[in-house]
């Protein structure tokens, strides 16, 4: 009876494979075997944060989502903000395993964010592909954690920049359809069976040129290769960073509004305030968060002053901002 039950529940799996397969382009069931490795590489997080830690207010002191094995050794690959100012972190494999980890490092810039379990989790690790290959309309895999049953077909819909109103930006961002509802540190595996990219964001507008739509938001694995030594190494990227305000801004009708302003960042200091409107930097106009955030970068590395028009209570000032590096900030605990 049991074995009965075992037979019919691994068929269920090897068709729903196939069937995966089938959708991606790949011959079926050849590629099935593949398929289901790598499922095993996509991982379960939950991470236990620093309670003074200032992410908690909006991301809370536990969190959950996916990751994915790297290496033989352990090492996760997820998306930072499941981990950022974490002191404990665990794993949860797709055989039920749970596997204590580590806090290895976090990149504000790329939004990625690096584990490694305490012992191997004995899993084979996935393959890290280019995401510079990926093209608009090509098929691909979103895959979290749960195994065959949380994979998902999709099409890439677009690929374009991304700006968050917490200060990033990310080039080449890859936007995929139909949504899936588990995005957080899900792979997104290209139909070469590679890992392409690292789920960030539900979003309404995939396709872009505000054409409604829902899909989900990847940070391209490109960009993980040029920082992956300093993660390692010393837990963050070296050098001073890129200049943080500590703003939360919405572009509205072309006006650039403030939602929210860090506590105790360089803007609340300087004495800015929700409600108030981005007009320019240093007299040059802006409208967008792409050129409110290139304008800021391009005048230095973190710590630099940043001359800040201003419309506020409808009267026009100038705030000067000492920056800093958004990760000095944090309460950050890595492994180096």
């Amino acid at each position: 009876m049991h074995s009965a039950r075992r037979a019919g529940s691994s068929f269920r799996k090897f068709l729903l494979i196939a069937i995966l397969a089938l959708a991606m382009g790949l011959p079926a069931p050849a590629q099935a075997a593949t398929l289901d490795e790598l499922v095993s590489a996509v991982v379960r997080i939950k991470t236990f944060i620093n309670p003074d830690g200032t992410s908690v207010t909006n991301l809370g002191r536990e969190r959950e989502g996916s990751g994915i094995v790297i290496d033989e050794s352990g090492l996760v690959l997820t998306i930072g903000y499941l981990m950022v100012e974490a002191h404990a972190a665990e794993i949860v494999t797709g055989s039920g395993r749970t596997l204590a980890a580590t806090v290895v490092g976090y990149d504000h810039e790329t939004g990625f964010g690096l584990l490694r379990t305490l012992e191997p989790p004995k899993i084979k690790p996935l393959a890290i592909g280019r995401s510079a290959d990926l093209k608009e309309q090509d098929p691909a895999l979103v895959m979290s954690y749960g195994g065959a049953g949380a994979v998902l077909p999709v099409h890439v819909v677009s690929r374009r920049e991304f700006t968050g109103s917490w200060e990033y930006l990310v080039e080449g961002a890859i936007f995929t359809s139909p949504p899936h509802p588990a995005w957080s540190g899900a792979a997104l595996v290209s139909r070469e069976g590679k890992l392409v990219g690292i789920g960030s964001l539900i979003v309404g507008d995939a396709k872009g040129d505000n054409e409604p739509g829902p899909g989900n938001m990847f940070v391209p694995i490109d960009l993980l290769g040029p920082i992956l030594g300093d993660l390692l190494a010393q837990g963050r990227v070296a050098g001073p960073g890129k200049p943080w305000l500590g703003v939360n801004a919405q572009a509205v009708h072309g006006r650039l509004l403030v939602g929210r302003v860090a506590p105790g960042s360089p803007a609340a200091q300087a004495g800015l305030k929700r409600g108030d409107i981005i007009v320019g930097v240093n007299g040059e106009k802006t409208r967008t968060l792409s050129e409110l955030y290139r304008k800021v970068w391009a005048i230095g590395a973190a710590g630099v002053t940043v001359p800040l028009d201003v419309m506020s209570n409808s009267e026009p000032r100038r705030f000067d901002l000492e920056s800093v590096n958004r990760l000095d900030t944090l309460k950050l605990q890595s492994t180096f």
